[in-house]
């Protein structure tokens, strides 16, 4: 049965290449909670992933499509595809969030004639000639949203979108789930004991993928030229298959005598926990995040953090106010802050990790980021 024209339960589809286990994902399963909580039908195409059950959870339902491919025939096919799940479903708004699958949308959407919001999660690279027409389509939307200022003046200035297409919508973090006062001692003890880590010893913690551009070498050359050593330094993430990294890691920690004071953990169910541990959390990306969700994570567990002074991390991390800012790749500098972060008293850095929490409850929350994209669909669908 068609719906009357005065229908306000709204079918909005959310398009992404898989559902894994990182931020894009999860702010998905989080638009599908806040869309069904507003009356309306979340769908999600993907190829599929681990995080499956969390839309479902989340009220969404599951469309298993081939979108993860970037070969160009694929990306033309999944077009015809997913204009037959608007049709079918009758969906009233698409939302992209990779450009794969935003190039399959985008036609789909112009043939459907259904409204396009893109958001933009990325500082794209454009090493290769054709690669700023391709990262293009996903400052194509009939609104953009921009995860960061950074991120929007990015748009304007490589993609010339005008402004008033642009609306800035920053990640956010669940404060009641990042909560310090709710982490047992057996959560803790658990990490503790599995990462081998000595009780009262200061732990430094980089979370983040074992890719060259995190930083982790960065952290790794700091660690070695510090004043303070008794610290251990923790890498949270996994290596996805980068085993070489992983092993230019563990030589570096080694060349620098620091080999025994380095863990490699892998992936971690429980990063409250995980945050919760850290004396200070460290964001030492060389290249500009387009937000960096784990800054605010740690934030809202009131962990002191350090981050790179730039991309988005300028927007979260107030200097000496929320935490502090250090030039990229830039080893020593790293080294001093972290020397003097550690010379805090416990005092110190709990208030300096309170008033980071407050930043983020008032500025960072998921709530705050539904509903300001709902917004955005309820503009556009008025």
């Amino acid at each position: 049965m068609q719906r009357p024209a005065t229908q306000s339960y709204p079918v909005v589809l959310q398009v992404l290449p898989a559902l894994g286990g990182g931020g894009v994902e999860r702010g998905t399963a989080e638009m599908c909670q806040a869309i069904a909580k507003a009356g309306g039908t979340p769908l999600v195409a993907s190829s599929g992933g681990i995080l499956t059950s969390l839309v479902e959870r989340s009220g969404g339902r599951n469309l298993i499509l081939p979108v993860a491919s970037k070969n160009p025939w694929r990306i033309w096919r999944n077009a015809a595809r997913l204009e037959e799940v608007i049709r079918d479903e009758r969906v009233d708004l698409v939302h992209a969030r990779s450009r794969a699958p935003a190039w399959s949308a985008y036609w789909a959407t112009r043939r459907g004639q259904v409204p396009f919001v893109t958001t933009y999660h990325g500082a794209y690279n454009e090493n290769l000639p054709w690669k700023r027409e391709y990262n293009a389509v996903m400052a194509s939307g009939d609104l953009v949203i921009a995860i960061s200022r950074f991120i929007a003046r990015r748009i304007e200035r490589l993609h010339k979108t005008p402004p008033e297409r642009i609306r800035i919508i920053h990640r956010g973090v669940d404060p009641a789930m990042f909560d310090p006062d709710t982490v047992s001692p057996d959560r803790l003890m658990k990490l503790a004991r599995a990462w081998r880590l000595d009780e009262g010893q200061p732990v430094v913690m980089l979370p983040g993928r074992l890719t060259r551009w995190k930083g982790q070498l960065v952290l790794i050359d700091a660690l070695a030229r510090m004043a303070n050593r008794d610290v251990c330094v923790v890498l949270v993430g996994d290596a996805q298959g980068r085993s070489k990294f992983e092993r230019e890691l563990t030589d570096l920690a080694e060349r620098r005598n620091v080999g025994g004071r380095v863990r490699m953990v892998g992936h971690c169910d429980d990063m409250p926990a995980a945050m919760k541990l850290a004396t200070v959390v460290v964001n030492a990306s060389t290249d500009p995040e387009a937000f960096g969700r784990v800054v605010i994570e740690a934030q809202s567990m009131a962990c002191p953090v350090i981050a790179t002074d730039h991309g988005g991390a300028v927007e979260t991390v107030e200097h000496n106010v929320t935490g502090w800012r250090v030039a990229p790749g830039n080893a020593e500098e790293l080294a001093e802050a972290l020397d003097f972060v550690l010379s805090l008293s416990d005092a110190q850095r709990a208030a300096m990790g309170q008033a980071a929490r407050a930043s983020v409850i008032a500025n960072y929350t998921v709530r705050r980021m539904q509903e300001a994209t709902i917004a955005v669909y309820r503009e556009l669908l008025a």
